[in-house]
């Protein structure tokens, strides 16, 4: 994790001014055996909604990162996983909110995909073609690229 946070629309004044608590997000990358990994859109309703993001949600009282990252892909997405391996984590400074993404691969999984929260997915490939990609994903496209070595942009759209 790098030592300062990724600050999100910086212009934006912080809710909770700069003494505010982190919030723990399990966050999940799951991977097709072609490279291919899932984006969903983010639910109306919810911040930054109709933003691309990877899958996952916030950690509750006494959950591990794997815990959490199951219940929440069951909960949005109707499938059990059943390889998680953690694999970086990036703190993002969101104006309504300071998070550490608690990155995850997901090799494999049971069930077929199902919207629960009435949003979108799309099965990508560098350079992502959707927009707008929600500020944390942006590091993981990155990550991404350097282990596929990669060179071109990580996103096609603004």
């Amino acid at each position: 994790m790098s030592g300062n946070p990724l600050v999100a629309d910086g212009d934006r004044p912080r809710e909770g001014g700069p003494d505010r608590a982190v919030t723990e997000v399990a966050v999940g990358v799951l991977l097709q055996p072609d490279g291919r990994f899932l984006l969903t859109s983010r639910p109306a309703g919810k911040v930054y909604a109709g933003y691309w993001e990877f899958p996952g949600g916030k950690l509750e009282a006494g959950e591990s990162v794997a815990q959490a990252l199951t219940r929440e892909l069951r909960e949005e997405l109707g499938i059990d996983a059943v390889e998680i391996q953690p694999w970086k984590t990036e703190l993002v400074d969101y104006p309504h909110a300071l998070v550490r993404l608690n990155f995850c691969k997901v090799t494999s999984w049971r069930g077929e995909l199902q919207m629960r929260e009435g949003q979108s997915f799309a099965w990508q490939q560098l350079p992502v073609q959707l927009a707008p990609v929600l500020a944390g994903t942006v590091p993981v496209l990155q990550w991404l690229a350097e282990e596929r070595a990669y060179t071109g942009a990580t996103c096609t759209l603004t």
